[in-house]
């Protein structure tokens, strides 16, 4: 369906009350970029769809392109051509009630804990009160009950994420687009912190686009695993993960028979060469 098609198919649904459009699709997008002479085409023809509290990662080789991905999606960059939808209308500019967060936690070294939390909440107009009542239960919520004075250069490096993960909570986005968050911290400060997102993201029905290297993250954490390709990168296998339990144990979901099969699966589709 082409792109124009598919805004007004979505459209005339949600005036008829028909279903709702999934919060984010990706629809036919390619990315291009100037090198110099010569022209680095970085994705082609990408099509993918995110749904109502769902939780998505997107994994694939090194440099493939997923980082630009993310960048189009959330209006960074705009795609060479192709289509971004929001609630089923084309992105324009930055979209509302989407969070994003990196590897790199960029909190303001000069800072406390809490009022790195406060910057997103201050730029949405919230009164002070409301404001710091918030962002110290959302601290608390994820493990940082007495940390709230804390400065940046005192906490350990998932402390610290954890920070960043309550700055992006605490403005309540629909949408949590993830560029690797959590690929620096050691594997018991990953386990943690992937559970408390799990938690958090599933029990406040949140939908999450997750960036990762970590076939075993994205396999624990996930719905949905796709599997891009080289560059031009473009989605070779979509795995719908159906694994037992409640979804926010990380070890647990580990511990199914089926997990290693998915991880074995995945990481063979890594393996391929370009389409």
């Amino acid at each position: 369906m082409a792109d124009d098609a598919l805004s007004a198919h979505f459209a005339a649904q949600e005036q008829q009350g028909g279903v709702e459009a999934p919060p984010l699709q990706v629809v036919g997008v390619s990315k291009d970029y100037e090198v110099g002479d010569r022209i680095a085409h970085v994705i082609r023809d990408l099509t993918l769809t995110l749904h109502a509290s769902e939780i998505v990662s997107i994994v694939g080789p090194s440099g493939c392109g997923k980082s630009t991905l993310l960048n189009v999606v959330s209006g960074l960059v705009p795609p060479t051509s192709g289509q971004v939808l929001w609630h089923g209308k084309p992105l324009k500019g930055v979209p509302s009630r989407a969070g994003y967060m990196l590897q790199k936690d960029l909190l303001l070294p000069w800072a406390t804990a809490l009022e790195n939390v406060l910057i997103g909440l201050d730029i949405q107009g919230v009164s002070r009160g409301v404001a710091r009542s918030k962002a110290v239960n959302m601290l608390d919520r994820l493990g940082l009950k007495g940390f709230a004075d804390a400065y940046p250069s005192t906490l350990s490096g998932g402390m610290r994420q954890r920070v960043a993960l309550a700055r992006t909570l605490v403005t309540n986005p629909e949408v949590m687009l993830l560029d690797e968050p959590f690929a620096a911290l050691d594997f018991q400060s990953k386990l943690l912190i992937e559970n408390d997102t799990a938690r958090l993201v599933r029990s406040e029905h949140r939908s999450v686009l997750l960036i990762t290297h970590d076939v075993e993250e994205a396999v624990s954490m996930s719905d949905r695993v796709l599997v891009l390709s080289q560059r031009p990168t473009v989605v070779v296998r979509n795995y719908d993960i159906d694994l037992p339990g409640d979804r926010v144990d990380m070890m647990a979901a580990r511990k199914s028979p089926l997990f290693q099969d998915y991880v074995h699966s995945i990481w063979n589709n890594l393996q391929k060469p370009s389409v």
